[in-house]
C-alpha cells in the first residue's frame, strides 16, 4: 500500500533530485518544444516533426499546457507510424508505456494502466467513439493519451485513462500534398491532403485515402476508403468555427483464428483461418461542429456538437477447437465435432449499428480573486447513444453451420449456404447522459498550483427486444443512476523547466461496471440487477521536465490504481436480493517517456513502463488473489532514434518491446514477449518527399495477441508532392 505510506517521501526525493539536476543546466529558453499551433503548421513529412512534443493536448479540455496538468499525458504524432504503413490504433500504441494492446477483429483491443479502454475510453475530437467498429486513423493527426481516471472530464470510464484522436481539419497553416505508397503483401494506396486559404477569414481542406493491402496470411485483405472535407472560419478577433464531415470505410476479409495454444506443433504462422465468403464491413460517418468565442480577455466559450454513425456487418468463421483424436473429449479449446486433425470453427453473423449525438458547452476563464489566479473550465455534456445489434448463428432447419481448417495442410471446408439464416437476436439499446463538471487550476504562488475538479453525472439506459412486442414482459427494461467524481492535484515548480506534481483522481463505471451503451438486458430482472457503480481510485506522483534548453522533454510518474466496489451475491439461493463487495483489483506502476533533440543532428523518442496489475481480493475465486490481470504485460517500452545529417535526409531505427503476458485469469497460459526492430530512411528533393521503411527488420517471429501472430519483415515505400 505504498500510496498511503510513501507518496510524500517519493515527492520529496523527486523534488530534491530535480533541484540538484537543474543546477547543472542553464535556464535560458529556446524553441525546442514547440506549441501545438506551430506543429500543426509544419508539413506532415517534416523530418523533425515526429520528434517534437506538443505543448498542449485537447484531451485536457482546459487549454492548459501539459506540464501544468497533474497527470501523465502522452501525445503521439500519427505520421511516425504512417511511415511504416500502420493504420490500426492498437498497432500505433504498441510499446507505449502503460498501454497494453492485442488484436480484436471487431475493435481495437486496448488497455490503459491495466484496465480495458475499448468500451468507453476512446474518443475522436472529444466525442466518445462508442460502438462496435474497427477504427481507421486515415484522417487522424495525433493521438492524445490522458493516463489515469478521467471521469471528472469525461464521465463513465474503465479507469485506466482516455485516448483522444485529433482529426485533420481546415486551418491557415498547413500545406497541401498528394502521395502514394506501395509495399509488401500487395500494400498500395494513394492519399490527398489539400488545405486552401480562401480568404483572410476562410480556409477549406479535403483529406482522402484509398488503400488496398493483403497480408502475410493467405486470403486476408483490407480495403480503405476515407474522405473528409472541412471548413474553418476565423474572423481574426474573437470567433472561430470549424465544420467537418468524415466518411471512413474498411472492407475486410477477417483474420480471427484460434488461440495460439490450441494450434498443433508445426502450424505455420502464415496459415489463415478465413473461409470463402468471410467478410467484415466497417463504416463510420461523423459530422462535427466546433465553435470558439472569446467573450473578452478573461473568458472564452466553446461549443462542440457531433453526430456519429458507426456500422459493422460481418459474416465469418472464427476461433475454433483442435480435434486430436476421434474421442471428442480429446480436444483443445472447447468442444470438438470429431474431425481428427482439424480446427472446428465457430460461425457467426452480426450486423450492428451505433449512433451518438453529443453536445458540449464549456466556459473557460482566466481571472483573479485577490492574489489568486484561477484558470477554470466549467462544462455541460449531453449525449444520446444508440446501439442496435442483430445476430444469427444457426440455419433455418436448426442444424449447425460448421467450418473446418486443417492447420497443417491448409485445407478448408464449410457448410455456409446450406440454409437461410434466421435472426435470433435483435435488440435496441439507448442511453442518455447529462454531466456537469468544473475544474480549476489555482495559482497560490508563482511556482505552486492546486487543481480541484468535480463532476456530477446522470445516466439512463434502456434495452428493447425487437423480436418481441410491447405486451411481452421481456420486451423492455430501463435503469438510471447518478454519480459524483472528484479529483485534486498539486503542481510545484522548483525551477522554471521542471514541474513536480501529485494527484488523486476517481473514475466510475455505472451499473455494476458496465461502461457501454448496452448496460442492461431487455430480460433483466431488475430486482437482482447490480446497479452500484465500480470505482477506480488513483494516486499519482510525477515529474515533468525540459532539458537541453527545452530541446528534450521527459515525464516520470509513479501510480497506484485500485478498482473497488466489484460486486457479487454471496447467497443467491437464500438471500437473492443482497449484493456485497467481491473484492478489489490493483494496478501499480512506473512510467518514463521522453522526446526531443539530444544532439545537433540526433533526435530521440520513447519510454518505458512497468505495470503490476493484480487481483488484490476475490471472494468468489480466492485462488486468483495475487495473480496478474490477463492481457497486461509487466514491461512495455520503445526507443527510436532519428539522424538528420542534412535538412533533406534522415535515417531512423527503433525497437518496440512488449513483455510476457498472461492470457487468462488463472495465469496458466503465457504469451511470450517480443522485441521488434524497425528502420527507415527518407529523402526530400525540392517539393518531393520520399521514404522507405522496414517493419520487423530482423524478421522475428512473435505473437502480438493470443490469436494473431506478428507481421514478418515488410517494406513500405512512400512518395508525396507538396504544394501551396
Amino acid at each position: 500500500m505504498f500510496k498511503k505510506k510513501y507518496p510524500l517521501l517519493i515527492l520529496a526525493i523527486s523534488s530534491a533530485n530535480i533541484t540538484l539536476m537543474h543546477a547543472a543546466h542553464a535556464e535560458e529558453a529556446a524553441p525546442g518544444v514547440l506549441p501545438t499551433l506551430v506543429i500543426e503548421g509544419m508539413e506532415e513529412e517534416d523530418p523533425s516533426r515526429s520528434y517534437i512534443d506538443y505543448k498542449q493536448a485537447n484531451v485536457t479540455r482546459n487549454g492548459l499546457d501539459k506540464n501544468e496538468i497533474p497527470q501523465t499525458i502522452d501525445t503521439i504524432d500519427v505520421q511516425k507510424y504512417k511511415l511504416y504503413g500502420s493504420n490500426d490504433l492498437s498497432v500505433m500504441l504498441q510499446g507505449t508505456p502503460g498501454i497494453s494492446t492485442s488484436y480484436d477483429m471487431r475493435g481495437d483491443g486496448i488497455m490503459l494502466r491495466g484496465f480495458d479502454a475499448n468500451n468507453g475510453d476512446i474518443y475522436r475530437d472529444g466525442v466518445r467513439e462508442s460502438g462496435q467498429v474497427r477504427r481507421s486513423t486515415s484522417n487522424v493527426e495525433r493521438i492524445e493519451v490522458l493516463k489515469g481516471p478521467a471521469s471528472v472530464l469525461y464521465g463513465r470510464s474503465g479507469g485506466g485513462g482516455v485516448i483522444n484522436m485529433v482529426s485533420k481539419y481546415a486551418n491557415f497553416e498547413s500545406t497541401s500534398s498528394v502521395g502514394a505508397y506501395i509495399g509488401s503483401d500487395a500494400n498500395r494506396g494513394v492519399t490527398v491532403d489539400v488545405n486552401e486559404i480562401v480568404s483572410d477569414n476562410w480556409a477549406v481542406r479535403l483529406t482522402g485515402e484509398h488503400g488496398e493491402s493483403g497480408s502475410f496470411r493467405d486470403g486476408i485483405e483490407t480495403d480503405i476508403d476515407m474522405l473528409s472535407p472541412s471548413v474553418t472560419y476565423d474572423n481574426g478577433q474573437d470567433l472561430k468555427w470549424t465544420a467537418q464531415y468524415t466518411y471512413d470505410k474498411l472492407d475486410r476479409i477477417p483474420d480471427r483464428g484460434p488461440s495460439y495454444d490450441v494450434l498443433p506443433a508445426g502450424t505455420p504462422l502464415t496459415q489463415s483461418f478465413a473461409q470463402d465468403g468471410d467478410f467484415v464491413e466497417d463504416e463510420l460517418q461523423v459530422f462535427r461542429s466546433d465553435l470558439t468565442y472569446d467573450v473578452n480577455d478573461m473568458w472564452q466559450v466553446k461549443w462542440a456538437a457531433s453526430y456519429r454513425e458507426a456500422y459493422q456487418n460481418f459474416d465469418h468463421f472464427y476461433s475454433g477447437t483442435y480435434c486430436e483424436s476421434e474421442d471428442t473429449s480429446v480436444r483443445r479449446g472447447g468442444s470438438c465435432s470429431g474431425h481428427v486433425g482439424d480446427i472446428s470453427q465457430v460461425y457467426y453473423w452480426q450486423e450492428t449499428g451505433n449512433n451518438t449525438l453529443s453536445n458540449n458547452v464549456s466556459l473557460l476563464g482566466d481571472f483573479m480573486t485577490g492574489t489568486l489566479r484561477h484558470r477554470m473550465v466549467v462544462g455541460l455534456d449531453m449525449s444520446l447513444e444508440g446501439r442496435e445489434p442483430k445476430l444469427a448463428n444457426t440455419n433455418q432447419d436448426g442444424s449447425s453451420i460448421y467450418g473446418y481448417v486443417n492447420p497443417l495442410t491448409g485445407e478448408k471446408q464449410s457448410t455456409r449456404g446450406t440454409g437461410d439464416l434466421l435472426i435470433n437476436t435483435h435488440n435496441y439499446y439507448d442511453s442518455m447522459n447529462v454531466g456537469l463538471f468544473a475544474q480549476d487550476l489555482i495559482s497560490l504562488t508563482s511556482n505552486l498550483d492546486v487543481m480541484i475538479g468535480a463532476r456530477f453525472d446522470k445516466y439512463e439506459s434502456t434495452a428493447q427486444n425487437k423480436l418481441l412486442d410491447a405486451n411481452d414482459e421481456d420486451y423492455e427494461r430501463s435503469i438510471d443512476d447518478t454519480t459524483f467524481s472528484p479529483n485534486i492535484g498539486i503542481v510545484w515548480r522548483p525551477a522554471s523547466q521542471h514541474a513536480v506534481y501529485t494527484s488523486y483522481s476517481r473514475s466510475f463505471a455505472p451499473f455494476g461496471g458496465r461502461v457501454s451503451v448496452n448496460s442492461v438486458r431487455s430480460s433483466q430482472d431488475l430486482d437482482f440487477f447490480n446497479a452500484d457503480p465500480q470505482y477506480n481510485d488513483q494516486y499519482e506522483v510525477g515529474v515533468k521536465s525540459d532539458w537541453l534548453n527545452q530541446r528534450l522533454m521527459t515525464q516520470l510518474s509513479v501510480f497506484d490504481i485500485e478498482k473497488s466496489n466489484i460486486r457479487y451475491r454471496p447467497d443467491p439461493d437464500n438471500d437473492p436480493y443482497r449484493w456485497a463487495i467481491q473484492g478489489e483489483q490493483e494496478s501499480q506502476g512506473i512510467e518514463l517517456s521522453f522526446i526531443g533533440r539530444i544532439a545537433e543532428d540526433m533526435y530521440v523518442r520513447g519510454g518505458y513502463g512497468y505495470n503490476k496489475a493484480t487481483v488484490k481480493e476475490d471472494k468468489t475465486s480466492p485462488e486468483n488473489e495475487g495473480k496478474t490481470l490477463s492481457g497486461v504485460p509487466r514491461h512495455t517500452g520503445n526507443l527510436f532514434l532519428r539522424y538528420l545529417p542534412t535538412e533533406s535526409s534522415y535515417t531512423e531505427i527503433g525497437v518496440t518491446h512488449v513483455g510476457d503476458t498472461w492470457t487468462n485469469s488463472d495465469n496458466t497460459n503465457k504469451l511470450e514477449g517480443f522485441n521488434r526492430v524497425d528502420a527507415a530512411v527518407g529523402y526530400n528533393i525540392g517539393a518531393w518527399r520520399t521514404s522507405l521503411a522496414i517493419t520487423n527488420l530482423l524478421d522475428k517471429e512473435y505473437w502480438r495477441s493470443s490469436s494473431m501472430p506478428g507481421t514478418p519483415r515488410s517494406v513500405l515505400a512512400r512518395v508525396s508532392y507538396k504544394f501551396d
